[in-house]
């Protein structure tokens, strides 16, 4: 563990103009977080042909299309001297950035690096991110292995047609699922059986209802395990509590809410039966297609054709059929979900024994040297049975894939038919406007014209022509058949192409997904943008720290809570966390300054000699834990990296969720759950709390 340093309660550096840049960095870097965008770069056309044709001579990339010419045909379009590429400026890059740019004039140096990664006063980024992607390991191959669609087929299958039995149904699975193995599996999986569900019923005019309950549930859900949210692993570092004692702290709360958010999203946030229906009329799937043996959607083209139709038809009624099977016919790898299950259980009772039983604060293992080889065997298995089935999964991704380029190619084929048709067509008119100018020349020099049509040919004959002067048209009389076409098609796709960097690295990543889908399925789904940010983060906020902005802030809760009592404390940082979740880099970023702000005023009163009382402590500690999770679901899809999940996927499925709508459907919604659970809170602590003073643990 990291060991406490002092902390520095000195506010006078924020007259300095390094504090001054070191704030303004922050918020405008907060503020890129909440609105990305992207930077235009432009460089000369040369020298990106320049760089292009040395990777392609390298043989990193394919040769460009044309290297000799700059535009197509050489001759008709002009390109601009200039090529535009666009920066992303987003909550990986803006963070980055920042660090670099303060480090550039020496406003932060070694010491904020080294704290913001290595750790310090028992915050360790490190061992918080090796924890938390180990854990998400296993959670994502739980996921992966079709268990958490499955039972939401369950649980659609007991709800039957009635809407609100259904609704609820579903709430309570997401709830208790969520509660123990976090938001984003039920984030990755939930949201997609949901727009799927959605899709298919013919009586649901809108989404709303039910993904924006899914998405809130799911992190009310997890608030409850320390292990559930890299916030709370921020959280419980940052003040020694030990996890078995944030959940008995916790649960009351967060369950409360549960309970009474439910009426309230039912009956008077989405009271309308276009959103919840007192029956929901489903389509029905056909005896074939339940007949069908359920495909693994981790293998790649593994629907083959069905799943080309999915995404061109949309929200069609073919579409929507193709929808159905996905929910009405899932696929369960019943021994990777029964392994994966057992494992998670496994895991998360070691972690809350160990740490339970741990000598003393500050001495605790860290919790990775249990996750990481838990999520080493779970690696293990997923390799292993992966290679045992490669035979079976290479061959359903052949079939899939030659399936789709057949389709492919029959498509292209008949548009090259349709294309020569045309052509041919306008070729004829043209030739008849042209026949129809020599007959009226003929007919006005008295002369007599004869027309005949045989089968292929045309042929115009006048009386002032020689037969030297007979003007022949013939069309073609032999074409490819449609076979041949689709066959010359199939032939260009897989006419060797020169092996470059790339093509190896994606003939490689395609070769895995066929021979280890569930692995690489994973892999692809870990939060690894989670890494940087939160280093970046931790930095950033290390700054402030160590510029004299935290204590500046600590001094302000300081006087708040001297006026406000343990009631205000619980109010003010619920308020604060909320907020700050939308405008301080999401709610981890939220989690990791207000810890620091936390510490500081503890500080303030140990220096002073006057304690803060134990009940007003833990009242702060934990308000901030129920404000960063149920921050998430608040008013930017930013305010937690849960959100910009969530956001993705329902794109992909087709489904738009503006801004404004999200911020506008959720504000009933994090209103409700705050009050509730800042209430509940106040009642849990002046029961279990006493006014006796609170002393420092770490």
């Amino acid at each position: 563990m990291v060991e406490k340093e002092p902390i520095d309660l000195d506010t006078s550096k924020i007259k300095e103009w390094k504090s001054i840049v070191t704030l303004l960095v922050f918020i405008i870097t907060n503020l890129i977080v909440l609105f990305p965008f992207h930077v235009p770069i432009y460089i000369p056309r040369k020298l990106s042909n320049a760089f292009l044709d040395t990777c392609s001579r390298l043989r990193i990339i394919s040769p460009r299309q044309d290297p000799h010419h700059d535009h197509e045909d050489g001759q008709h379009e002009q390109l601009s001297s200039l090529v535009r590429l666009e920066f992303p400026m987003n909550f990986v890059t803006a963070p980055i950035i920042a660090d670099l740019f303060l480090l550039a004039i020496i406003a932060i140096g070694r010491k904020e690096v080294h704290d913001g990664t290595i750790g310090a006063n028992h915050i360790s980024p490190i061992e918080i991110m090796a924890f938390f992607l180990t854990l998400a390991y296993i959670a994502i191959s739980i996921d992966a292995s079709g268990l958490i669609r499955y039972l939401a087929f369950k649980v659609l299958q007991k709800g039957g047609g009635v809407g609100h039995r259904l609704f609820f149904y579903l709430y309570a699975f997401f709830f208790l699922l969520g509660s123990f193995i976090g938001n984003d599996p039920i984030i990755l999986s939930g949201t997609a059986f949901l727009a799927y569900m959605t899709r298919v019923s013919s009586n649901i005019v809108h989404p709303r209802a039910w993904i924006y309950t899914q998405f809130a549930i799911a992190n009310i859900a997890s608030a409850i395990l320390v292990s559930s949210n890299p916030t709370n692993l921020v959280l419980a570092g940052a003040f020694n509590i030990k996890f078995i004692n944030y959940t008995a702290n916790m649960i009351v709360p967060v369950i409360s809410t549960a309970i009474i958010l439910f009426p309230f999203l039912l009956y008077i946030v989405f009271a309308d039966e276009s959103l919840i229906p007192f029956s929901i009329k489903m389509h029905e799937l056909s005896a074939e297609a339940q007949a069908k043996a359920p495909v693994n959607p981790n293998i790649p083209n593994a629907r083959g054709l069905a799943e080309e139709q999915e995404k061109s038809l949309a929200n069609d009624e073919e579409g929507q059929l193709l929808s159905l099977e996905e929910i009405m016919n899932p696929f369960l790898d019943k021994g990777g979900a029964a392994f994966g299950a057992v494992l998670m259980a496994a895991t998360l009772v070691t972690i809350l024994a160990v740490n339970a039983a741990s000598p003393g604060a500050g001495k605790e293992r860290p919790v990775y040297e249990i996750t990481l080889p838990a999520a080493f065997i779970m690696f293990v298995w997923d390799i292993g049975f992966g290679w045992h089935h490669r035979r079976e999964t290479r061959k359903i991704a052949q079939d899939g894939r030659q399936e789709v380029e057949y389709a492919r190619a029959e498509a292209a084929a008949l548009k090259e038919m349709r294309d020569e048709e045309e052509e041919e067509a306008a070729r004829l008119s043209s030739q008849q406007e042209k026949q129809e100018s020599t007959i009226s020349q003929s007919d006005s020099s008295n002369g007599t014209t004869d027309i005949s049509n045989q089968n292929d040919k045309i042929t115009i004959i006048t009386d002032h022509t020689t037969p030297s002067d007979i003007e022949l048209s013939t069309l073609p009389t032999t074409k490819p058949s449609l076979q041949d076409r689709i066959a010359r098609h199939l032939a260009q796709n897989h006419s060797p192409a020169p092996a470059t960097l790339t093509t190896l690295l994606s003939k490689t990543h395609r070769w895995s997904q066929e021979t280890f889908p569930t692995c690489t399925a994973v892999v692809a789904h870990l939060p690894f943008a989670l890494v940087p940010f939160a280093f970046a983060m931790f930095i950033l906020v290390q700054a402030l720290v160590t510029k004299g902005w935290v204590p500046v802030f600590a001094y302000g809760w300081d006087h708040w809570v001297s006026k406000t009592g343990t009631v205000g404390s619980i109010a003010g940082m619920g308020f604060l966390s909320v907020i700050l979740c939308n405008f301080a880099g999401t709610n981890i970023g939220t989690t990791i300054l207000l810890s620091r702000v936390i510490q500081s005023w503890e500080e303030i009163h140990k220096i002073s000699g006057v304690p803060i009382t134990d009940r007003t402590f833990w009242a702060t500690v934990y308000a901030m834990a129920i404000g960063v999770n149920y921050g998430a679901f608040s008013t930017a899809f930013s305010a937690s990296l849960a959100g910009l999940l969530w956001r993705d996927i329902l794109a992909r499925k087709h489904i738009r969720v503006r801004r404004l709508d999200f911020a506008r459907v959720n504000l009933p919604i994090i209103a409700i759950a705050m009050v509730v659970g800042c209430v509940v809170l106040v009642g849990q602590v002046y029961v279990v709390r006493g006014d006796k003073g609170h002393v420092p643990i770490r």
